[in-house]
């Protein structure tokens, strides 16, 4: 397979005036490209003309996370609230608003069948599952074994993944009722991407690091660091890329890196920040690049972060 190629120059869209701390593209081909902010509000974007679409208001805090369903109609959104949004797409109206965590909600993932159910993680240590049919707002379950704040969430068939700050990351077999529990570094999880197949995850930790985990065994397969890569203080979300053959993330001086999954090198290193590389010492937050999202149908990676810019890369193979 011809190594893939990234443009010297992404298309840059003004999005926001205030940090991004959530992005992801829709279902299926991957035609719109959605952003939550810390301005509190989400938009939803055309990365081929950089065009704003529409703007969904109704957060009384910053956006930290978001989920798209299968059907792009809806979509979730989380943050300070200890709520979590569910909204229809098309009249930007909260279809449902389900409240019960004690602190903020870091992550949402939809499950089930037809995308029936919703999962949220917080500060406060729990998993929460919605039922977004039901008429209750009441949580249909509770998964409080986390030590510490849950930072990711993720969802594949009967299984729940969720990573946490206590530095652990535990999959919840809902049928079984049993959960699985992989210890990974004294430092917290800040990101949870389980691959294709479901047969491992990418996780990123506060030490810099990244691990290709194996789910059967919870054996670490591929790490990836290198001296470029910085992620010590801010929440910084990894994910696959080009069929989960590479592993993407942003960085806090305003990089994007990419490695190969099977040799764990270092391919790619691209530049979030308009300027390009300056000395590492002088990065501030609005160099961090915190959120990445990958659109495997149309080949797109989309970066963006503390200064409310994202860059969509268009990627050659």
């Amino acid at each position: 397979m011809t190594a893939p190629t990234f443009p010297d120059n992404p298309t840059r869209i003004s999005a926001h005036n205030a940090p991004i701390h959530a992005l992801a593209f829709s279902s299926g081909s991957g035609q719109y490209l959605l952003t939550g902010s810390a301005d509190r509000t989400v938009k939803l974007h055309n990365p081929a003309t950089g065009r704003q679409i529409q703007s969904y208001q109704a957060h009384g805090y910053e956006v930290l996370d978001l989920a798209v369903s299968a059907d792009n109609a809806r979509f979730a959104s989380v943050g300070g609230d200890k709520s979590v949004f569910l909204w229809d797409v098309a009249t930007a109206q909260t279809l449902r608003r389900f409240g019960g965590h004690a602190g903020r909600v870091n992550a949402c993932a939809f499950g089930g069948e037809g995308d029936t159910v919703l999962c949220s993680g917080s500060f406060d240590g729990t998993v929460k599952v919605w039922d977004c049919k039901s008429r209750s707002d009441r949580p249909i379950m509770t998964l409080s074994e986390a030590k510490d704040a849950v930072s990711s969430v993720a969802v594949r068939g009967a299984e729940v993944y969720a990573g946490s700050v206590d530095g652990r990351v535990r999959v919840y077999d809902l049928r079984s009722g049993e959960v699985d529990v992989d210890v990974l570094a004294t430092s917290g999880v800040t990101s949870l991407t389980p691959s294709t197949d479901g047969e491992g995850y990418l996780v990123s930790t506060l030490d810099s690091t990244i691990r290709f985990m194996d789910r059967p065994t919870g054996k670490c397969l591929q790490t990836f660091q290198d001296e470029a890569f910085k992620n010590e203080t801010y929440r910084v979300r990894s994910t696959f890329a080009m069929g989960d053959s590479l592993a993407v993330s942003g960085a806090e001086d305003g990089r994007v890196l990419a490695w190969d999954v099977l040799s764990g090198k270092l391919q790619h290193t691209l530049w979030h920040r308009k300027n390009g590389a300056t000395m590492a010492s002088d990065s501030t937050k609005k160099d961090v690049v915190s959120a990445v999202a990958w659109n495997q149908a149309r080949k797109q990676l989309a970066s963006a972060g503390g200064d409310g810019q994202v860059c969509v890369w268009n990627v050659e193979t």
